[in-house]
């Protein structure tokens, strides 16, 4: 019990009754257990953390009735696989809070590459503030000569298309110095817009470049004012090898989730309207049905590689939920949401054994894993 309040209670019954403190801590007892009830596991609303303080609610693992051992199983599986941070969400309260190989809660980490979805989502915002529209073409941003395509070319390429990676663009995949660069003589046609779905990272930056554009502010600080502030994340935009990189703690990583686990809303206050985030959520065109606008879907029929023509069929991570989403960046940085579990899963850290950019083997053993703890 909070000893302040403890104290203050005890202060009043004794003023009120005049009885000892003995009998008085016993009705302060019985007062704390009424404004104090045990977490409701079939509460249907979720929690959400104050956005000013670093409290935030807990409900342990045998409420849940997890299994502690299978539990301990995992973390020395993370722990091996050269993980930092880890926290697993059910319905917003930390179930699972742990730090490995020196990382702590107020060190930060790289998203890489899923800080994609968190840009996605600041897109939506100015969209909904009618800063840009996601329909439009790309060149009434950035101008006509954004790109080295004919102007019959690159009038197909909508702002949509950089958003679900169907630019059309060469994406030079194997040539990193080119695929992260978004000058004109870097972005040449390979396909008509909407044609082929390639993971281009320099077509992808110009969606933040187009945030600039049309917001009056840096792309950074519109993300700040619109989302991070918002929601209680702190964190911080580096420049690194030509990349924009969003870095942050293990817990602002874990808020966007619960933000995305809501839909788009923290607590009663719309972040970013529904119907835009159920488009970014679910397919976004036929060609990779696996990728909305910049995050990664489960339980899809079939799905591309990053640098691969080849679909192939079945769930990208079989052992993961169906309605599972999620934004994933290099070297294993993991942002998982599961609506139909109220889970929300996160895990930083170093390459976990595999260089893909996006889906890798981890996924699919970790979720095995989980799955044995909370089953």
């Amino acid at each position: 019990m909070n000893i302040k309040l403890r104290f203050i209670l005890t202060f009043l019954f004794i003023a009120i009754y005049g009885c000892s403190t003995d009998k008085v801590v016993d009705k302060v007892d019985q007062v704390i257990e009424i404004i104090e009830p045990e977490f409701n596991q079939n509460a249907e609303t979720n929690y959400f953390p104050p956005t000013n303080s670093d409290a935030w609610e807990t409900v342990p693992l045998a409420q849940l009735e997890w299994d502690e051992d299978k539990a301990n199983d995992l973390y020395d599986y993370l722990e091996e696989k050269d993980t930092k941070g880890f926290m697993i969400l059910y319905k917003g309260r930390i179930v699972t809070e742990k730090y490995f190989n020196g990382h702590n809660t107020n060190a930060t980490w790289t998203w890489y590459s899923a800080a994609k979805s968190l840009t996605a989502t600041f897109v939506g915002i100015a969209q909904d503030e009618g800063h840009i529209d996601i329909n439009a073409k790309t060149s009434d941003y950035l101008g006509a000569n954004w790109s080295s395509l004919s102007t019959e070319k690159q009038d197909l390429i909508t702002v949509k298309n950089h958003l679900s990676m169907t630019t059309g663009l060469t994406d030079y995949i194997s040539e990193p110095i080119k695929w992260i660069c978004k000058q004109p003589g870097c972005l040449e046609y390979t396909a008509d817009a909407g044609t082929r779905w390639a993971y281009h990272q320099g077509a992808f930056m110009l969606l933040q470049d187009m945030i600039t554009a049309s917001t009056g502010m840096s792309f950074q600080e519109y993300c700040k004012v619109k989302v991070s502030d918002k929601i209680g994340m702190v964190g911080n935009w580096t420049n690194q090898f030509g990349l924009n990189i969003y870095n942050s703690n293990t817990r602002s990583m874990a808020r966007f989730g619960l933000l995305s686990m809501n839909k788009g809303k923290w607590d009663n206050t719309t972040i970013v309207n529904e119907t835009y985030f159920d488009n970014m959520t679910n397919s976004s065109q036929d060609l990779n049905k696996s990728y909305g606008f910049c995050w990664w879907l489960n339980g899809k029929e079939s799905f591309l590689n990053i640098g691969s023509d080849e679909v192939v069929p079945g769930s990208m991570t079989p052992n993961a939920p169906a309605d599972m989403f999620s934004a994933l960046g290099s070297q294993d940085q993991k942002i998982y949401v599961v609506p139909s579990l109220n889970l929300v899963v996160v895990r930083c850290g170093d390459r976990a054994g595999e260089s893909e950019l996006g889906t890798s083997s981890f996924d699919n053993i970790l979720w095995g894993k989980i799955n044995e703890m909370i089953q």
